[in-house]
């Protein structure tokens, strides 16, 4: 595998390439999770950052500092760099988020639609999960996308509707057809104005294989019929194993 000129993995260019789409599409995530129903507010992440500036998201997992205790004659600690693990590339199969009660059996694959903007995930009841066919298979190295409705007027509440419930350390298991469960674990749960719509925090290049959960919510306009904001899951591949037969 390629790597650039600091030892990290080189990403991806086809996550690159699915930025480029993205960041031409003026209405990518905001048609891609747009709500259609002035249901109760949904759950929004206990610091959520609304425009203005975002916290820094993570990045790399920094190596381990020396140390600098002032025993005498003790040696510093050398310096590591942690490896993240890295799946191959296998379409995914089903999403389960135990925190927040989600298991969406089949995932539904998105693409670009005429105008560069990300297709509509389904809105019925109990549609499933949508995976952006844009990003990386779930585990490759990248940003793999899974969108989901929060609501709507016919069927109330959706597969993502407690979303900004979630907190870091939890987890979320994407199952792949090539047999295996990709673990990922929460770093942060971060909300946005959709007009200040961070996508290349969202959809740009990473050195370890990540995971991105994205919904709407904040305070819903019923003028536009929408969520003014996106929440947003961020987070990393973990470990990986056979699913159970």
């Amino acid at each position: 595998m390629a790597r650039n000129d600091d030892g990290r993995r080189a990403p991806s260019p086809r996550v690159a390439a699915a930025v480029v789409a993205v960041v031409l599409a003026v209405t990518g995530i905001g048609v891609a999770a747009v709500a259609t129903a002035g249901q109760q507010n949904p759950p929004s992440p206990r610091a959520a950052v609304v425009g203005g500036q975002p916290s820094t998201p993570w990045t790399s997992r920094s190596p381990t500092a020396p140390s600098t205790g002032s025993t005498t004659g003790a040696k510093p600690t050398p310096t590591t760099t942690v490896e993240e693990p890295v799946l191959s590339k296998s379409i995914p199969a089903a999403l389960t988020v135990p925190r927040i009660g989600v298991h969406s059996a089949k995932l539904v694959h998105l693409g670009l639609a005429a105008d560069g903007s990300i297709t509509v995930p389904p809105t019925g009841r109990n549609s499933p999960a949508s995976w952006f066919t844009g990003s990386p298979t779930p585990g490759e190295l990248g940003p793999a996308v899974i969108l989901g409705h929060v609501d709507s007027a016919e069927a109330g509440p959706a597969i993502f509707y407690r979303l900004g419930a979630m907190r870091p350390g939890d987890t979320a298991t994407v199952r792949r057809v090539d047999g295996t469960d990709a673990v990922f674990t929460v770093d942060k749960v971060e909300e946005y104005t959709k007009a200040e719509f961070p996508t290349l925090r969202v959809f740009g290049n990473t050195d370890r294989a990540e995971l991105r959960l994205i919904t709407c919510g904040g305070h819903f306009d019923p003028r536009k019929h929408s969520y003014e904001d996106n929440i947003v899951v961020f987070a990393h591949l973990t470990s990986a194993h056979r699913a159970p037969a």
